[in-house]
């Protein structure tokens, strides 16, 4: 099947990500990994990211299997995961722990993150980190990152680093900026790419139902719709901010529907945001200060003084 291009954003090791990806970590994504990859891929998305922890890397696999596509025509997120009830894992178990992902899988993802700091034992994260670099090196991981990493761990991790992650992924959009500069400024000076889940939770999860952002990308919303002669959604407009950002979208939906626009979403064509409308949702957004996920990125790393509205 043939499909407009999608636009990739390049890393630091020479390969390069593309900016939209499905995500089967939760709701009836996760419970229908199959069916929902199967939609995302025939509708044209191009990135599936998934994780130890949702239970569905072999479901991935075969998602790919029965949208009849090489396994080279997707790229692949996955992550390494607490064991059951959050549990660190012992340093010795980490490399059957990735050997098991790469079974589950059934081919080495193009990517391979820590799902968050606490995955490895109090002291460990810099040895946790040394086994995904040695399997690097040993071919059987290809790019490396990490997820829901603050300052503190990502600092821990890059002294005497064989090589830097490629990416964090975090819970990233407009109401999280404050909290976030000092690790986006750190994603910055190390060259590393930030990549968002819940980039739609301004509009999903806020308790006002967007806030103070939710008629600026309305307004945004009705110029795209009229420009492009489609409907353009609230929740599009929002991935386009992030994307102008530079940053990696990952959207868990299992909405049938919602799963088969995503596609068209990704092959959408860069700059459809002016660089004012860009500017103007960045800077509503670092006026308010709302998180959906917290039990990670607000351990040990103060938020910022902000009204949640």
């Amino acid at each position: 099947m043939t499909i407009p291009p999608i636009e990739s954003f390049p890393l630091l090791d020479g390969t390069s990500i593309p900016w939209l990806a499905w995500g089967n970590g939760t709701g009836g994504a996760r419970r229908n990994a199959v069916e929902c990859g199967h939609l995302a891929l025939a509708g044209g998305v191009r990135h599936i990211d998934t994780a130890q922890l949702y239970e569905n890397e072999r479901e991935t696999g075969e998602a790919i299997r029965l949208a009849g596509l090489k396994r080279e025509d997707v790229y692949v997120t996955s992550k390494i995961s607490c064991t059951e009830n959050d549990t660190p894992l012992p340093l010795s178990a980490v490399p059957a722990s990735i050997q098991a992902s790469l079974d589950r899988l059934g081919s080495i993802p193009d990517l391979y993150l820590i799902h968050n700091p606490f995955v490895a034992r109090p002291g460990e994260l810099k040895a946790l980190w040394h086994v995904l670099e040695d399997f690097k090196e040993q071919g059987k991981l290809k790019s490396i990152g990490v997820s829901n990493f603050r300052p503190q761990d990502l600092e821990e991790i890059l002294e005497g680093a064989r090589y830097t992650p490629v990416v964090n992924q975090i819970e990233y959009h407009p109401y999280t900026l404050a909290h976030l500069q000092p690790l986006l400024d750190l994603h910055a000076r190390h060259g590393i790419v930030t990549a968002s889940y819940g980039t739609l939770t301004p509009l999903l999860r806020h308790p006002s139902g967007g806030g103070p952002l939710a008629p600026i990308l309305q307004r945004i919303a009705s110029r795209l719709s009229d420009a492009l002669g489609k409907q353009v959604e609230k929740s599009t407009v929002l991935m386009l901010w992030a994307r102008a950002r530079g940053v990696v979208v990952v959207t868990a939906s299992g909405n049938a529907e919602r799963v088969k626009k995503l596609g068209e979403i990704a092959s959408l064509p860069p700059g459809l945001l002016t660089e004012k409308e860009v500017e103007e949702i960045t800077r509503v957004g670092r006026g308010v200060h709302f998180r959906y996920y917290t039990e990670h990125m607000e351990k040990d790393f103060p938020v910022p003084d902000l009204p949640r509205e």
